[in-house]
């Protein structure tokens, strides 16, 4: 009788622990964190709030995005880093943080390769080669040509040294054969200013920004940066299709976890969120602001992105001589 009663006893204890296992397996468990690390109201920060609003109903859980801003995205990408590797802390990052910086900044706290766990590539947003319609080019060959038939005269503004419009005119140079000559300004605003008063001759600059003033005439579209045509101006040309095989150039965005994060979450972030860049709203709302989709999203992929895009970017930056603090 007593021996009964025990082992009665043990298989409650055993059943009633059950449902606490297994709440303690379910994933997300809370609300998880979507760090942006740049600060409120910049496209980065508008894209991650378009997924994390549409993440919810499909992961039972809210998605937060938490800003935590400065050094090129470095404060944010070093406390995901540092997170506790569960699925719940994630970063939006891009081009800076995941790639560029490690070579840019003379130090970062964290690895873009061996600090994180890819989960999904969002999109990239290509660049455009645009020119004042003063300089007596139409397109990338007839630029090359001048350039050279002219050394030393013809500059390229920028938003800033390391900035992604400098590296691409650093690339562009090693590539050609060319010596642009580069200005930095303070953000892409002045910069704009000062190619349509044709203070300097040529920019990279990203499409959307572009976009008006190309449609107006008031800046010659040369070549678009990335390997295929944007779907947002596609008469342009790649600057890869007008004789420089090879050269790709865009600020791309994908989401990371911690390194060491468990594989079956990871999968599970990955179907989730590839399910919302897939739905109607969120293809056209990227689409509107110029965002090309990516044709593989799986976690591999993305992981073999950032390799080889930090890889590229040291090189790049070692040729510009930029570096910061």
């Amino acid at each position: 009788m007593k021996r009964s009663t025990f082992l009665l006893a043990a298989c409650a204890t055993l059943l009633s622990a059950l449902p606490a296992a297994h709440a303690a397996d379910a994933f997300p468990s809370k609300p998880i964190m979507l760090v942006v690390p740049f600060p409120p109201g910049g496209p980065t920060d508008a894209m991650a709030r378009t997924l994390a609003a549409e993440m919810k109903d499909r992961l039972g859980q809210p998605m937060i995005v938490e800003n935590r801003a400065g050094a090129g995205g470095n404060i944010g990408a070093d406390y995901v880093a540092r997170a506790e590797a569960d699925g719940h802390t994630l970063m939006f990052g891009t081009s800076g943080p995941l790639a560029i910086n490690k070579s840019l900044y003379r130090r970062i706290g964290y690895d873009p390769v061996k600090s994180f766990a890819p989960v999904i590539q969002v999109g990239y947003l290509p660049n455009i080669l645009v020119a004042n319609p003063a300089l007596p080019v139409k397109n990338v060959q007839e630029l090359v040509a001048y350039a050279k038939a002219h050394p030393g005269k013809l500059s390229y503004a920028s938003s800033g040294n390391g900035a992604s419009s400098h590296l691409a005119g650093v690339l562009f140079n090693s590539v050609a054969g060319t010596d642009l000559q580069h200005i930095p300004y303070k953000g892409t605003g002045p910069a704009l200013n000062d190619l349509l008063g044709n203070q300097v001759s040529l920019t990279f600059t990203d499409i959307l920004t572009a976009l008006p003033y190309v449609t107006t005439g008031k800046l010659r579209a040369l070549g678009v940066t990335t390997a295929a045509r944007s779907q947002a101006l596609p008469d342009v040309p790649t600057i890869a299709e007008q004789g420089y095989k090879g050269y790709d150039v865009s600020v791309f965005f994908g989401i990371v976890a911690p390194a060491g994060t468990p594989a079956d979450r990871v999968t599970q972030l990955n179907r989730v969120f590839a399910e919302v860049l897939n739905s109607p709203k969120v293809k056209q709302m990227f689409a509107s602001q110029g965002l090309e989709a990516s044709a593989d999203t799986s976690p591999q992929k993305l992981g073999q992105f950032i390799a080889a895009e930090s890889a590229k970017w040291q090189d790049v930056v070692q040729k510009s001589g930029a570096q910061l603090d």
